[in-house]
């Protein structure tokens, strides 16, 4: 645990205490946002003196000594988060983690909880620290896309799980669901990907100088009147790739509106569904897999 006490100014007079708080966070790079302030608040990890009953709403007076008890960080000011995880696999070097659907995997400016790194700190302890901004982490999921990644527990299973990413020996399989019915029963997509000349969140098919070699193939397992069922192995792993190949295609994922608008879903039906690499430290090859999630099943039927 850790504390800080702070004692207000007259310049902080009448300012709200969460407001006060986050001001206090963003200076000394705690890495607090509002709403966590709000929830140490209401968790009474936030004491101050003299009377007044303590709401984030509740206005600062000149000269209050403020209280702050923090639980243990890691580095970066991440803080580790009781959230539900599905954990596959785990041993003293590696962990393969089942992500729903809707999470996201590390922090980024302005949203340092509530994402896979939180749970991974509180549930697994050691991960790699590499990269202290995203410790564990080897490879990501998009926040929109469920289903299997592995995560590194110190740092020369990272670099050796790394090591494979780069050379593209992962094996990878995701099952997605793409409108439209599919020409060919499988194919390689084989489109350079850069970042969208305009959209600068986006990616995009391009043939310009930055643009990255990106290859995908893909197998047929279903075609329905407006839809098809697709087995996805990407080769390499750009970012959006599978999302950017297919929307290229005329054939976008269902549920993705950044790069098509299939608004009728609730979500990307994306699921890496099976996972398979080197362990790091054993030289086995360790392979996994993972449910399809039930809303996939009325489009994987058999009719």
């Amino acid at each position: 645990m850790k504390e800080f006490v702070l004692k207000s100014s007259s310049e902080d007079s009448g300012m709200r205490l969460d407001m006060f708080l986050l001001r206090y966070s963003n200076k000394e790079s705690l890495g607090l946002s509002r709403t966590l302030i709000q929830k140490l608040i209401r968790e009474g990890k936030i004491r101050i003196s003299g009377p007044g009953s303590l709401k984030p709403n509740r206005k600062i007076k000149e000269n209050e000594e403020i209280m702050i008890t923090l639980e243990e960080k890691a580095a970066n000011g991440l803080i580790a988060e009781s959230m539900p995880l599905d954990i596959v696999y785990e041993d003293n070097d590696v962990a393969v983690i089942n992500k729903p659907a809707g999470l996201v995997v590390h922090p980024g400016a302005g949203n340092h909880e509530h994402t896979l790194v939180n749970a991974l700190l509180f549930h697994l302890k050691e991960l790699s620290d590499i990269n202290p901004k995203r410790p564990g982490i080897v490879h990501r999921l998009d926040k929109e896309t469920s289903g299997l990644l592995v995560v590194a527990k110190n740092n020369p299973s990272h670099l050796a799980l790394a090591r494979q990413f780069a050379k593209h020996t992962i094996k990878r399989k995701y099952i997605a669901v793409v409108r439209g019915k599919v020409e060919f029963d499988e194919d390689v997509i084989e489109l350079p990907i850069a970042r969208h000349a305009v959209k600068r969140k986006s990616m995009a098919v391009s043939f310009a100088k930055d643009s990255k070699y990106s290859k995908t193939h893909y197998r047929t397992l279903r075609r329905g009147d407006d839809y098809s069922a697709l087995e996805l192995t990407p080769y390499t792993g750009r970012t959006h790739q599978l999302r950017v190949h297919l929307s290229f295609l005329g054939h976008p994922i269902l549920g993705d509106t950044k790069y098509s608008s299939n608004n009728a879903f609730t979500r990307l039906m994306l699921h890496a569904q099976a996972l398979g690499f080197i362990h790091p430290q054993t030289g086995k090859f360790l392979e996994f897999s993972s449910k399809i999630p039930p809303e996939f099943s009325p489009f994987l039927a058999k009719k």
